[in-house]
Order: structure tokens, then C-alpha cells, then sequence
């Protein structure tokens, strides 16, 4: 099991790097979401307090339909077929969680708009990544909105899950991910889900609140890699961090904008950082810094975890599982 473990981590890593996400149209997170919505449209709204306890039981619902479908399949993969039936699958269910390669796939066509002089294009496909209006915004305030971006998901897009797996496997992965996109989807601060998103919200935040702080770290080691300011990065961050309306989001941001020498900046939101505002190169740098630090934390935490601590959690829960469908049958 000690192999198959490694196997699970490294396979997961690789498949990201080379052949990045699958289509929307299958994506089991599409798939979620559109669990997520089928709630939405059958919940009547009937006050706060109903409205924030239906919000809590969606979750529970999404996040068990999610966990129970997924390791029924490892379950039975692995009981049925073999142990490397089991860690493909095992590899791919974590591939879903976390996204390393997808920051470039939205970011670099960004960039080679804004090195052709396309302003208009730019900020069209910036639009898509960020939700402030990006039609008035210039070639520097559309690089600040990918090096936020990209800075602000490493740890909602890698660390989180890839953390959650180690202590948890599948389990927490998709335990992290579900409040996550729940989150997205319905958090709090939207007004047709004010209370409907407050459990979902508040847990992501609880669940991001440790690995967005330990980003620092990793995201420190990979700016040390790459001979950018560690000094500035440690230095933004404890300064500029509480910036952000979000409680986690500030920190990995704070990191990137210490670490590049730069400010981002939300015209009549927050500007972070000492430096100038970014331009096209640093969206690159920001690429390299976060992608960097997503291999280093894949590498040197979720792997020894899985292998100590999570993959056993994850074969117990899948045996309790056939347990329980073998009790049922």
C-alpha cells in the first residue's frame, strides 16, 4: 500500500501537468454544482433561521452524495479489479480538486492579448476570472487581476485540497471542495443567498483559515527557488494581509505581491503591496512562483501524509462503505 500511496500522489500530479482538466461538460464538479442548483430550485426560502439550517443539510447532502460516490468507486475498484485499478482512480478523484496547470490555461491567453496591444480582448477574458467590471481597466490593472487570481487560488485551488488529502484522502478533498464550491455558489455575501450560503461560506473560510496561512511558507521556498524578495514577502504579508474582504484570501495575495515587488490593486477596493502596479511580465512570474510552490506542497506535505495518514483513512472509509451496501443487500 506504501507504493500504490506514492502512486496516487505522483500519478495525480502528473496528470494535472500534462493533461490539465477534463472538459466542463463531465467534469464531477459540473456535476456538483448541478446537484447544488437542483437544491437551490426546490428550496423555499421561509426566514433566516430556515433558510441558514436548509443551507447546512444542503451541504451535508452535496458533500455525502459527493464522498459516497467516490469511494464506492475506489471501493469497489480496488475489491474488485486490483490495486492499480485503485490508485488510477484514486489519482484521478484527486486530480478533480486541485488545479495547478489551469492558471496558465486562463492566464496566458490573457497575456499574449495584452503583448499584442489587444486591450479589448484582454479585458474580455479577464472578465471571466474576476468578478469586477473589467471594461475600463488598463494594461495594469488586468495584469493585477491574473497575479491576484493566481495568487489568491493557490491556496483555495492546491493547497487546500492537496492538504485535506493528505490528512484525510478523497475524503477530505472533497469535503473541502464541496464547501468551497458551495461557497462560490452560494456564499453569504450575495444577496439571493444571504443566508442560504452562510454554513457553506463560514466553513470554507474555517477550512482555508490554516493553509492560507502555512502557504506562506511554501510560497517562500518557492520565491527563495526563484530569486525573488522572501524579505518583502513576509513583510506584505503581516502588513497587508487583513486588506481583503475575505479573512484568508489576503494572505497568499499579500505573499505573491511582497515576493514580485509589486501592488495589486481593486480600483475602490484595496491596494496591496509597495511596488508598482504589475505589468505583462509579472503575470508570468506570478505563474511560476504559484506553480512552484503547488509542486513543492504536493511534494514535500500531501505526499508523506497520504502515505501515513491518509490513505489509511480513506480504505477505511471505503470499507465501511461495502460494509454497509453488503449489510443492505
Amino acid at each position: 500500500m506504501l507504493t500504490a500511496a506514492v502512486a496516487v500522489i505522483v500519478l495525480a500530479l502528473l496528470i494535472d501537468l500534462v493533461l490539465s482538466d477534463p472538459p466542463n461538460r463531465i467534469h464531477p464538479l459540473r456535476w456538483i454544482g448541478n446537484l447544488v442548483d437542483a437544491l437551490d430550485r426546490r428550496i423555499s426560502r421561509k426566514g433566516v433561521w430556515n433558510d441558514r439550517i436548509m443551507g447546512m443539510l444542503s451541504y451535508v447532502l452535496v458533500a455525502t452524495v459527493a464522498l459516497f460516490s467516490v469511494l464506492l468507486v475506489t471501493a469497489l475498484l480496488r475489491e474488485h479489479v486490483g490495486i492499480w485499478a485503485w490508485v488510477i482512480a484514486s489519482a484521478l478523484l484527486f486530480k478533480i480538486t486541485f488545479a495547478v496547470s489551469s492558471f496558465r490555461r486562463h492566464c496566458s491567453p490573457i497575456r499574449k492579448a495584452l503583448d499584442e496591444g489587444d486591450l479589448e480582448s484582454a479585458r474580455s477574458m479577464t472578465q471571466m476570472i474576476v468578478s469586477r467590471d473589467t471594461s475600463c481597466l488598463g494594461t495594469d490593472h488586468v495584469s493585477s487581476c491574473c497575479v491576484e487570481t493566481v495568487a489568491e487560488n493557490s491556496v483555495d485551488s492546491v493547497v487546500s485540497p492537496a492538504l485535506y488529502m493528505g490528512l484525510f484522502g478523497l475524503a477530505g478533498a472533497y469535503v473541502f471542495r464541496c464547501a468551497n464550491l458551495m461557497d462560490a455558489m452560494w456564499g453569504y455575501r450575495k444577496e439571493k443567498f444571504a443566508n442560504l450560503g452562510t454554513f457553506p461560506a463560514r466553513l470554507d473560510d474555517l477550512l482555508g483559515f490554516i493553509t492560507s496561512r502555512i502557504s506562506l511558507l511554501f510560497l517562500a521556498l518557492a520565491a527563495l527557488l526563484l530569486r525573488m524578495d522572501v524579505r518583502g514577502l513576509f513583510r506584505i504579508s503581516l502588513r497587508d494581509h487583513s486588506l481583503t474582504p475575505s479573512p484568508n484570501s489576503g494572505w497568499p495575495m499579500a505573499a505573491a505581491a511582497g515576493a514580485l515587488g509589486i501592488t495589486m490593486e481593486k480600483p475602490a477596493g484595496y491596494r496591496i503591496g509597495d511596488g508598482p502596479l504589475p505589468t505583462v511580465i509579472d503575470i508570468e512570474r506570478s505563474l511560476r512562483l504559484v506553480e512552484l510552490t503547488s509542486v513543492i506542497f504536493l511534494l514535500a506535505v500531501t505526499l508523506p501524509l497520504y502515505v501515513l495518514l491518509g490513505v489509511q483513512v480513506q480504505i477505511f472509509i471505503e470499507d465501511s462503505i461495502l460494509a454497509i451496501i453488503g449489510g443492505l443487500l
